[in-house]
């Protein structure tokens, strides 16, 4: 009896969490993600695809600092000092960018405005449960059309910060999971973190000087995805460059790939084994490939509203 009053007492809302609304907690956890020093070890769960990670956030000298390391395989860590990210591979000379979040983890509206989310998603108050040996508060967001699917994620009750983040199918098939399983809260910056502020990074790389390409656009895309770079890239190993452009509504990201009509076939759709959707059709004399995890029929409709302005 005393150990299960002892677990209702811990799933006890605390007082400042109290009456709070959905987006309002995902707008703690935004503050959080900024704000809150912390170490969490992490596992990234995709299909058969399991990534143990470490990532420390904190502030030195009123600058955010954060580090994300990868447990297994080669070295593959990232550093990130206020706007320049700065990947540390094995074997690689290590490389900046500019960029305001790590990748890999946490998607990056989460520390973002989550309003530019409500375009596309309801959020939806659920449950509470026990996770990393804290009480979380599950949110769900709940797609606002077909052209997405659902995610939720469980935050912390005390300090906002995200616990577990699960992408599903409208089936509830799990595509992609993040779960904590230790959040330590740090009332000083953690000491790597400190070392990486002093450390002198590589500058930041310039963007490639573009001339051709950039005139594919698309007629119609769903409500509250838009265009966040454009590239080249080599599509499935072949040596010939394509034109890449990449779409995202805040959760969901879409990479499309254009190039010349080749002659041999491809597939028309298929779902990877890490829930990717893949669809290729070909739009006049270039053959389009989109990639994302959203149903297939949205990437086939994006690849049929691609249009080229200006063509030379």
């Amino acid at each position: 009896m005393r150990f299960i009053l002892l677990a209702l007492v811990a799933l006890v809302l605390p007082a400042h969490a109290e009456d709070l609304s959905a987006k309002a907690w995902l707008e703690n956890m935004s503050r959080a993600l900024n704000q809150e020093q912390f170490k969490m070890s992490v596992i990234h769960l995709q299909a058969d695809h399991i990534r143990p990670m470490v990532y420390l956030h904190g502030k030195v000298n009123g600058q955010e600092v954060a580090f994300l390391e990868h447990l297994n395989g080669p070295t593959k860590n990232a550093v990130r000092i206020g706007n320049t990210v700065t990947f540390i591979e094995h074997d690689q000379p290590a490389i900046s960018i500019n960029a305001d979040r790590i990748q890999g983890l946490w998607p990056a509206i989460f520390a973002g405005n989550i309003a530019e989310l409500e375009s596309g998603y309801q959020f939806v108050l659920g449950g509470r449960s026990r996770i990393a040996g804290r009480p979380g508060q599950l949110i769900r967001f709940i797609p606002t059309d077909a052209h997405r699917y659902p995610l939720q994620v469980w935050l912390d009750m005390d300090t906002f910060l995200p616990l577990r983040y699960e992408l599903l199918t409208d089936e509830k098939e799990l595509l992609e999971q993040i779960m904590v399983v230790e959040l330590i809260v740090l009332q000083e910056p953690a000491a790597l973190l400190v070392e990486a502020a002093k450390q002198e990074w590589p500058p930041v790389v310039n963007q490639l000087d573009r001339h051709d390409g950039q005139n594919w656009n698309f007629s119609w895309l769903p409500q509250g995805y838009r265009i966040v770079a454009r590239d080249h890239h080599r599509l499935m190993g072949s040596q010939e460059a394509v034109e890449y452009v990449a779409l995202t509504d805040g959760i969901a990201s879409i990479s499309v790939y254009v190039g010349r009509a080749g002659s041999v076939p491809m597939p028309e759709e298929l779902m990877t084994r890490n829930g990717l959707g893949l669809v290729t059709e070909k739009v006049g004399n270039a053959e389009v490939v989109a990639v994302g995890r959203v149903p297939m029929a949205t990437l086939s409709r994006i690849i049929r509203s691609l249009t080229l302005d200006n063509p030379s």
